[in-house]
């Protein structure tokens, strides 16, 4: 299949706007959320900036294509669309995800700045990022398009051709959550709740001044001293303490 340049999605004589294949869609989500996840927590974990830095270029070179080329030469689109060649399309219309798409390029130009220009480290990158993930997290985990939510809501023009036919689709009332199906919800979090509470009466109490945990080395030990300074990148995020956390030191 050949396509143009400089277009929005396909036009199909059956529909009456363009369309997009949403399985294609969702694979791209869920790879750019796995990327995303991943220099998230090396950043988050390890205090190493570099892959965000890397994924946020990647990120905002996406969604240029995607908006001002064509979807279809989209990076995330392309091989998305390679990984699901062999199931059915599911069209969906083109318009309204051309609107999330827009807030995508908003959060990728806004990260660009802080991250790639300013170098900034804050609790805005974090709700900003967070916002990002929790986007791709409902695209490709449930297929819910939260940008075409907010489309239809300040849109005259209804989206159409929504996955899952989540724009014409009314559940029957048969389908709402009843008692059966909200009590293993309440006995899973009572079972989490009593785990919780075990695994912490399981912890021994803080070792005093001048004595140590059974199982740990001395606190006077050379190595163990050398093995616990906290690195300075942990210092510079002030974070020594989840640094040592994770590195079970005291």
């Amino acid at each position: 299949m050949s396509f143009q340049w400089f277009v929005f999605g396909q036009v199909k004589p059956e529909y009456a706007v363009p369309v997009l294949n949403e399985r294609a869609v969702r694979a791209g989500a869920g790879l750019l959320f796995f990327f995303a996840m991943a220099s998230f927590m090396n950043a988050w974990l390890m205090g190493n900036f570099a892959p965000t830095r890397v994924f946020v270029l990647a990120f905002l070179f996406d969604f240029l294509v995607r908006l001002f080329v064509n979807p279809a030469y989209a990076p995330s689109l392309v091989i998305g669309q390679w990984l699901v060649r062999r199931q059915q399309p599911e069209w969906t219309g083109a318009p309204q995800k051309r609107f999330a798409w827009v807030i995508g390029l908003l959060l990728a130009l806004t990260m660009f700045f802080l991250v790639v220009v300013q170098g900034a480290v804050g609790p805005i990158n974090l709700l900003v990022c967070g916002l990002c993930l929790m986007l791709l997290f409902f695209e490709s985990a449930f297929g819910i398009c939260i940008g075409c939510w907010i489309y239809n809501r300040f849109n005259a023009e209804q989206a159409r051709l929504c996955p899952g036919g989540a724009c014409e689709y009314m559940p029957p009332s048969s389908e709402r959550l009843g008692l059966g199906h909200v009590l293993p919800l309440v006995l899973l979090a009572l079972v989490v709740v009593l785990a919780v509470s075990h695994e912490k009466s399981r912890a021994e109490p803080a070792a005093q001044p001048g004595t140590t945990e059974p199982g740990l080395p001395s606190a006077a030990d050379p190595a163990e001293i050398a093995r616990c300074k906290v690195p300075d990148f942990a210092k510079a995020m002030g974070h020594e303490a989840k640094w040592k956390l994770h590195n079970n030191c005291r």
